[in-house]
């Protein structure tokens, strides 16, 4: 092999070398004679008595004459040389070469008379299997091509080295091989196996007294003929019979495989057996006819599994069909391969068609918990197994698709294959004749037409609004034709001509039909399409940039619209006159009057442009001519709702301007639409999309106030004007000025200070809503002001190494840049914390203050992480704590981010803890910090008086004790009682964990499908109703009337639920799981309808849906779109947003998208501002729909009050445990390190640790684990290419680099790169798949197609965090970064669960790969408390402001 490619590499080497490396292959095999030729050569060359290129020539010429010598002549040194004595056809090659060089295969009756010399003359005439009309489908079937080629002789001279190779006998050994240029070893130029292989077998001779075909198939024992010839010959089909004890072997004696595709290119395989009547299914040697030499094979087929587990494999001859049983010894490890994929090809159709939305994880999750059934020579399932077969797997996949029905989704788009054929650089489409074996599956797979939740249970208002979207999902079984698909024109597939045979076809014009359905041929369904196809439904780059339109400025209306002509004349008299404008209430336009408050149409110059719609809110005359003001109310088309909108509805905005009367095109009818006083109990009886009827094109209505920015939906305001300025009141303007007032600071109560002339003192100062008083304390951003400590800077990492020894590390130098996955380098600095010492304004020059610009002088505070001792401080003290110092600094007020609360620590009458936990923004302090002497100290007396609690600790009282009351004196906030839950999709219970921590809410109903999931939620709250059973189920039980379930449950009924959150299974647009067209997956999102149905009949308080990220993206943001346009048409104020988990105090990235939504009457809920800096690459959270950008209403941006959680944090406390821990309590072995540690184990005392277990990994994988290195970044590209020895007792292999790499060139000791032909771009080559190696092969092989699959096999940093958790910790799988910081593992389900921020008295359920499930698919409980702390604001706001207006009432009662 090595000579075949010296031979095609024209310009990689230079014409000397190539004769040196030719010289040194083959110097072995030459005749003695041309061996001691070339010596004389070289030392003529040394002596220079012929010239380089004299030599170069000669030593050509003579390679030349050797290598063309015939093998014919070495026949009886082959003999010889073998060990066994029996080479079984090395000597009937001889006479066999020559012919086979003119022509490799004749018509198969000649080839077959030749071979097999003791063929009776008549039977040899039977036609070839390949020929006749085949008794199996052809779909099942490989079979030769009768396609004809010259051997390359410079390869036979090969064989000779085949057949001198015995298990024993001398290997061509590996160091001989690595030449200047590195070439691969020979490879026989048969069965294409390495002639220096360990596994190379050898056929060990025919059993005793065995017969040729012709005449074994007349023996008697198979009592199907007798002698009669005639009977042979008029014989209808092949004769089929039994075979046992078989091997397959080429004809240089080397036992190969028949499945790789040898038959395919007409290589001759041989089989030698014992042959047995069709009935005897005995598979030992008794009663059966010893045979030799039976072939060469024609076909080899499958017909599906003998009613159980084992497939029926068997072979064609030019004589008869013969089906396998039991291989011979030697040949057993080789055939048991074929089975295993075999079998392994039908669990996965079988599995990928009961469950198409599955992950490539749970694929492997079944194929790893499956048991290979008995009597198979393998015993377990793995990874490794399924990549190796992915090829002869995805090919099922395909030919099963063409069997099924054409609106049925094909296997292979599903999420699960589509990683499996990138992982594994599958090549779709390979369907020359030679590949038609579909696997029949006739007794184990039907098409599973029942499986999987049922179609959505909907209300009417959900169902019509869903309808247009979802035509064919919910409740009816209209079929519709689908669009025209285009090819890829490449693969082998589309090159073939329609069929004009199935269904498809038969409607073409061109066969006659109607050309109705527009569907492709059956036989042409185009694989790279579909799955390309499946890839860019959603594909969504998360932090893909589009151009993003600016928020419209209010002039621009003006520039667009075009006057009328009407006649303008005021009606009554000037009711107010300010400067020189004079104010109407009435004006007649033509013969309409118009009033203020009056709602009017203008319209624009672009005629293709609606109408511009606007309310009146007031009406002058100056020297300019006769205006009013215009309030602008926004169509539905020009929100997030885009043309999802109802075009009849308006939504009030912030949007206003002055215009001439003349603009006006006429008067429109604007109703505000209330919602009923009845309308919690309306759920589900609204029938009607539309909510009023527009005759005139003139009548519109609105309901809701729209925020444009972060598309918010809320009921709007209500501002009631004074009296005196009615004919001049504008909400828009109101609403502007209000929040120009709340950004700029203010300052109060000046304090009389003789000693500064140049600055005012004051004690208050307000801004964005909030008091700060002297004393008080307040964040700042990073860079407000530096610490006089330097900060430690973070651990540079070392570069790329450079020295790597590129043979032991051949993958290296795929890691050419520093950035590591999960990392936490780029994270910012939380935000500073200072104390008010000083409240004031600079005074001008004419003694006044200038209150425009406020200053703020400060203490500063130290982090633990500010002082000399750097971030190993933060990691062990709480992440509240802080350092008292008297350095002090000046900010401008502007600058404040927000409020917090210090406290010296001493001073509390509670613990630290508890006054810790009682609320948000709340630190302390023990000691003060002196950047000067770098120590730590008593804080000085001032530093406590504003805390006085008057406990006789603060000693001495400071300027600020004129502090009016203690914070703790505050007015204490009225109770806010539980909201009754519905956690639908509840999973193990991630949301409600999280609410509950919040106190806002109480679950008291659950409704989980999955088991495992539902007994997790039932042990974690014992007081709530899990049902187990599909949700649309539940709700047509409701919906008809129903008070229980099946199983005797009550179910909720309608206005027992106050909050309803859920996240519907998101396989349809998970970035994860990049598939989501057709009709499965598009039922699975509307389950979304389903949830939503659930929300218009219960009609809950508060409403949240939880969904991955690329929801709000998902077919171009319509689901989101239609998911909110539901929400406004049942009235509920709604918004969306995305939200990072990390930067709620987990240690992992997990991007979620969040609808909230809140009935009439109750107050809209923010986002939570984050509270943990996180790193920045993760917090792109921006959404653009519509080309349009909308932000979350966060504030913060990316900073935050505490500094980011770590890996460490997270589980540096866990004990030490082993690949495949199975232990489900041990002890901790040790106390808590971090605050997250103390935390999370919670404050009772714990001694035992759950769930600290771990997947068990194949020998191989575990094998790959130990020897990933432990510095930050590493992963597969990091393991070293060499045998190792495996726990079970084999080896793994080394893996061959055979291959020139176009895109990576040679290695620099010129090794090649490439692992497969396709490195060279050329198509794959299945002979080229190697297994068993310690560096995946599958990797290197798709590598330059995917970012070098960076992350695989990769370690978690310490100081880093977790990528998304997933359901599966695989890793090859998506995740692949599952390993454990050092140990040789994947990480536990308990630090899943602990990177979830789940308490560790959490309890999960199952398995270990179903707990693992459950952590993954949770929402982090730290997420839904920040989430649930927003809608307890929201609740006390409401109830706070019912007590003021019931107070006013009872004092209007009194005073009356």
């Amino acid at each position: 092999m090595g000579l075949e490619v010296l031979e095609k590499d024209e310009d990689g080497i230079s014409d000397e070398d190539r004769v040196k490396e030719k010289v040194k292959l083959v110097q072995d095999f030459l005749h003695p004679d041309a061996q001691d030729q070339l010596s004389s050569l070289k030392a003529k060359m040394k002596s220079s008595e012929i010239s380089m290129d004299g030599y170069l020539s000669k030593v050509k010429a003579l390679l030349g004459r050797e290598l063309c010598v015939e093998n014919g002549s070495h026949g009886d040194v082959v003999a010889q040389n073998c060990k066994n004595g029996k080479t079984n056809g090395s000597a009937a090659n001889g006479d066999s070469h020559k012919k086979e060089d003119e022509e490799v295969i004749m018509d198969t009756k000649e080839a077959d008379a030749m071979k097999s010399p003791s063929a009776p003359k008549g039977k040899g005439g039977r036609k070839s299997k390949s020929d006749s009309e085949p008794k199996k489908s052809p779909g099942s079937r490989v079979t030769r091509n009768s396609v004809s080629g010259k051997q390359p002789t410079i390869l036979s001279m090969f064989s000779k080295v085949c057949s001198i190779i015995s298990e024993q006998s001398c290997h061509v050994s590996v160091t001989d091989t690595h030449l200047l240029f590195q070439t691969p070893p020979p490879k026989c130029p048969d069965c294409r196996q390495y002639l220096d292989d360990s596994d190379l077998k050898l056929f060990q001779g025919d059993p005793d007294n065995a017969l040729d075909e012709p005449e074994m198939l007349t023996d008697e024992r198979l009592s199907l003929f007798d002698s009669n010839e005639d009977g042979f010959e008029n014989y209808e089909e092949l004769p089929q019979h039994k075979i046992t004890n078989f091997c397959v072997y080429d004809k240089r004696g080397h036992l190969c495989p028949f499945d790789s595709g040898l038959i395919e290119k007409n290589v001759e395989l041989y089989f030698s057996c014992a042959v047995k009547p069709i009935y005897d299914d005995n598979p030992c040697m008794d009663g059966g006819v010893p045979a030799k030499k039976l072939g060469p094979i024609n076909a080899w087929w499958i017909t599906g599994f003998d009613g159980g587990e084992k497939a029926l494999i068997g072979f064609t001859t030019a004589f008869a069909d013969y089906i396998l049983m039991d291989p011979r010894e030697e040949y057993a490890p080789i055939f048991a391969v074929m089975q295993e994929k075999i079998y392994m090809s039908k669990m996965v159709v079988e599995f990928l068609q009961k469950n198409p939305d599955v992950s490539y994880e749970d694929l492997l999750n079944k194929i790893e918990t499956t048991v290979p059934p008995a009597g198979l020579n393998f015993n377990r399932f793995t990874e490794d197994t399924l990549l190796r077969h992915a090829q002869f797997v995805v090919e099922q996949v395909e030919s099963y698709d063409e069997a099924g029905d054409s609106d049925e989704q094909p296997i292979i788009v599903t999420p699960c294959m589509r990683d499996l054929i990138k992982l594994a650089g599958v090549t779709l489409g390979k369907r020359r004749a030679a590949r038609r074996q579909a696997i029949r599956h006739p007794t184990k797979i039907e098409r599973d037409s029942k499986g999987g939740p049922t179609r959505a249970t909907t209300t009417k208002l959900v169902y019509k609004i869903f309808d247009t979207f979802f035509s064919d999902q919910i409740d009816q079984n209209e079929k519709d034709g689908g669009i025209k698909r285009q090819r890829c024109g490449v693969c082998e597939v589309c090159l073939v001509p329609d069929c004009g045979k199935c269904s498809a076809c038969k409607d073409m014009i061109k066969f006659g039909g109607s050309g109705r359905s527009k569907q492709a041929c059956q036989k042409r369904r185009c694989p790279n399409l579909a799955v390309k196809e499946a890839e860019d439904d959603e594909n969504i780059e998360e932090e893909e940039l589009l151009p993003v339109k600016a928020p419209s400025k209010k002039v621009s209306k003006a520039k667009t619209k075009k006057q009328s002509n009407g006649k303008l004349t005021w009606v009554g008299d000037s009711i107010k006159t300010e400067g020189k404008k004079q104010y109407y209430m009435k004006v007649r336009m033509d013969n309409e009057v118009l009033e203020v408050g009056d709602c009017v149409s203008v319209s624009s110059d672009d005629p293709s442009i609606l109408l511009y719609l606007a309310r009146i809110t007031s009406l002058w005359e100056d020297n300019n001519g006769k205006w009013f003001h215009a309030h602008w109310f926004c169509r539905g088309t020009d929100t997030v709702l885009g043309e999802s909108s109802d075009p009849l509805e308006l939504f009030l905005v912030e949007d206003c301007e002055d215009m001439q009367l003349s603009y006006i095109e006429g008067k429109v009818n604007v109703m505000y639409k209330a919602p009923s006083d009845n309308w919690f109990m309306e759920g589900g009886m609204v029938e009607d999309i539309k909510v009023i009827d527009d005759d005139n094109g003139k009548n519109f209505f609105y309901q809701l106030w729209y925020e444009g920015d972060c598309a918010r939906f809320e009921t709007p305001p209500t501002f009631t004007p004074q009296e005196d300025c009615k004919y001049n009141f504008c909400a828009s303007c109101s609403r502007a000025e209000e929040r120009e007032e709340q950004e700029t600071p203010r300052v109060f109560e000046p304090i009389k200070d003789e000693d500064h002339d140049s600055k005012a003192l004051y004690a208050l100062a307000c801004l964005k809503g909030e008091q700060f008083r002297v004393g008080d304390s307040c964040y700042l951003p990073p860079d407000a002001y530096n610490f006089s400590v330097k900060a430690a800077s973070p651990v540079k990492r070392p570069h790329r190494k450079e020295d790597v020894d590129e043979e032991l590390y051949p993958e290296y130098y795929r890691k050419h840049s520093d950035y590591i996955k999960g990392s936490n380098l780029d994270a910012p600095e939380p935000f500073r914390v200072g104390r008010i010492k000083e409240i004031f304004c600079h005074r001008r020059s004419n003694g006044k203050a200038d209150v425009s610009e406020v200053k703020l002088r400060l203490y500063k505070f130290y982090r633990p992480e500010n002082t000399h001792k750097g971030a190993k401080a933060g990691y062990h003290t709480d992440i509240n704590q802080l350092y008292w110092s008297d350095e002090e600094v000046t900010v401008n007020m502007s600058e404040v981010l927000g409020r917090c609360r210090v406290e010296y620590g001493e001073d509390l009458n509670e613990t630290v803890q508890d006054f810790s936990s009682g609320g948000p923004d709340r630190f302390y302090f023990l000691e003060a910090y002196n950047a000067k002497s770098k120590s730590f100290e008593d804080p000085p007396n001032h530093a406590r008086s504003a805390v006085n609690k008057g406990k006789g600790k603060g000693k001495g009282k400071g300027k600020s004790s004129s502090v009016q009351e203690p914070p703790d004196q505050e007015p204490q906030d009225p109770k806010v009682p539980k909201l009754r839950t519905l956690d639908v999709f509840s999973g193990c219970g991630g949301l409600s964990e999280g609410f509950h921590q919040a106190g806002i809410a109480e679950t008291l109903w659950a409704i989980e499908m999955w088991d495992p999931a539902a007994q997790a939620f039932r042990l974690n709250n014992p007081g709530t109703t899990v049902f187990t059973e599909d949700c649309n189920v539940l709700l047509k039980l409701v919906m008809s009337g129903e008070k229980t379930n099946s199983l005797g449950q009550r179910l909720p009924q309608k206005g027992d639920v106050e909050m309803l959150c859920g996240g519907p299974p998101c396989q349809g647009f998970s970035g994860m799981n990049r598939f989501n067209s057709r009709t499965y997956s598009k039922f699975k999102n509307s389950l979304v309808v389903s949830y939503l149905s659930y929300c218009d009949y219960y009609r809950p308080k508060f409403f949240l849906l939880e969904n991955v990220r690329n929801f709000v993206s998902f077919k171009s943001s319509m689901v989101l779109k239609l998911t909110l346009r539901c929400l406004v048409r049942m009235g509920y104020q709604c918004t969306f947003g995305v939200l990072q988990a990390g930067q709620y105090g987990v240690a992992q990235t997990r991007r979620r998208a969040i609808i909230l939504a809140a009935a009439p009457g109750e107050k809209l809920p923010r986002y939570p501002e984050p509270l943990h800096v996180f790193a920045p690459r993760a917090c792109s959270l921006n959404v653009v729909v519509d080309d349009k950008k909308y932000f979350s209403n966060v504030t913060r941006g990316n900073g935050g009050v505490y500094r980011t959680i770590t890996v460490r944090d997270t589980m540096s406390d866990l004990p030490e445990i082993r690949n495949g821990a199975s232990a489900l309590e041990i002890s901790y072995n040790g106390e808590p390190q971090s605050w997250f540690q103390r935390q999370i184990r919670g404050t009772q005392y714990q001694p035992i640790l759950k769930d600290h277990i771990c997947k068990d990994l194949s020998a191989l994988v575990a094998a790959r684990m130990r020897h990933i290195p432990l510095a930050p970044g590493s992963d597969w590209r990091d393991l070293p290419n060499m045998e190792v020895r495996l726990r079970d007792g084999t080896s793994s292999k080394k893996l061959r680099y055979t291959h020139p790499d176009k895109k990576n060139g040679r290695s620099s000791s010129g090794a090649l790169r490439g692992v497969c032909t396709c490195s060279g771009g050329v198509p794959c080559d299945p002979a080229d798949r190697q297994f068993n190696t310690l560096i995946p092969w599958c990797l290197p092989h798709t590598g330059n197609r995917h970012n070098h699959w960076a992350g695989l096999y990769g370690r978690l940093e310490w100081d880093g965090f977790f990528s998304t958790t997933v359901t599966n910790p695989e890793p090859m799988g998506k995740q692949g970064r599952v390993l454990h910081p050092e140990q040789h593992r994947v990480v536990s389900v308990r630090e899943c669960a602990r990177s979830q921020g789940f308490p560790d008295t959490y309890r999960f359920f199952g398995n270990v790969l179903d707990k693992h499930r459950q952590v993954g698919n949770a929402v982090p409980p730290p997420l839904s408390r920040a989430i649930g702390l927003e809608i307890k604001k929201c609740v006390l706001e409401r109830i706070k402001e019912e007590n003021d207006n019931n107070g006013k009432q009872e004092k209007m009662e009194v005073s009356d």
